[in-house]
């Protein structure tokens, strides 16, 4: 017996790094899950990953209301409901300053973190209010999120998190009284293509040893934060709201902190890029 069997959950942006990670952590325990990508290779490639049934891909763009209304739409079909939607694609600006950002890319990384996750959760809540079902909705924190977590040269990225934390609080105390939960999850620091390390723009380049030393403390593999996903996404939340989960909290911290100089003596950390 899994903690989500016979759960039905989307996963935008699931195709790699902490969305794919997630989706089989969740098939590992139960659910049957939805990965999306808006890349048509990447989506078969991550569905033959998984046991046959278990996985279904589906192209969106979390930009689109139509695309995210349709994901739904699909999903029940293929499925027959949906239990659990994760609002897990994002992108980041490039490691610049204001006055050197493309403002074509700030726009993208606003629109596909901030109006994604909007997107997401206006096409889930309807679809749970609809069926009257006590659905959950899980929205992606980052740096920015937290109180005193600047985020320097990835203005787009931090602003975003920052703005996701916001709504993701209003859009739970709005339908509180409805029995749908609406959540917020931290995945910590994760070596993803996301961070950027591998193509350094020249101000990432100037702190490269300092960036590569962060990692080696803090990165954890994605799996932390899907293990966090799996306890929103179980019976663990319900009645819930408005709760927040960090793979990075203050203890976890702490703990890497006062273990790294044992980790780098035994060769003992991860650089993997998921």
């Amino acid at each position: 017996m899994g903690m989500l069997d016979h759960k039905v959950v989307i996963i935008t942006g699931s195709t790699r790094g902490i969305g794919k990670a997630m989706a089989h952590e969740f098939v590992r325990e139960g659910a049957r899950v939805v990965i999306t990508s808006s890349s048509s290779a990447n989506v078969q490639a991550a569905v033959a990953e998984f046991p046959s049934g278990t996985a279904y891909g589906c192209l969106c763009n979390v930009v689109s209301l139509v695309d995210m209304e349709q994901l739904i739409v699909v999903a029940t079909s293929r499925f027959g409901k949906l239990d659990c939607f994760i609002n897990n694609a994002g992108i980041s600006d490039s490691f610049r300053s204001i006055t050197e950002s493309d403002p074509d890319e700030w726009g993208r990384v606003i629109d596909t973190n901030l109006k994604g996750t909007y997107n997401g959760c206006r096409a889930a809540i309807s679809y749970f209010l609809r069926e009257n079902m006590k659905g959950k909705v899980i929205n992606m924190a980052g740096s920015g999120s937290d109180s005193g977590s600047n985020t320097p040269w990835i203005s787009a990225y931090g602003s975003t998190k920052a703005a996701i934390a916001r709504f993701t609080y209003a859009v739970a105390e709005e339908y509180r009284h409805t029995g749908i939960s609406v959540m917020l999850l931290h995945p910590g620091l994760v070596r993803t293509g996301m961070v950027g390390a591998d193509n350094p723009t020249p101000e990432l380049s100037r702190q490269l040893a300092t960036f590569n030393t962060i990692l080696d403390i803090f990165a954890q593999p994605p799996s932390v934060a899907a293990k966090l996903a799996i306890k929103l996404a179980s019976s663990w939340s319900d009645t819930k709201t408005g709760v927040y989960l960090s793979a990075l909290n203050g203890r976890r911290k702490k703990r890497l902190l006062l273990t790294y100089p044992f980790r780098k003596i035994a060769n003992r950390i991860d650089r993997r890029t998921y």
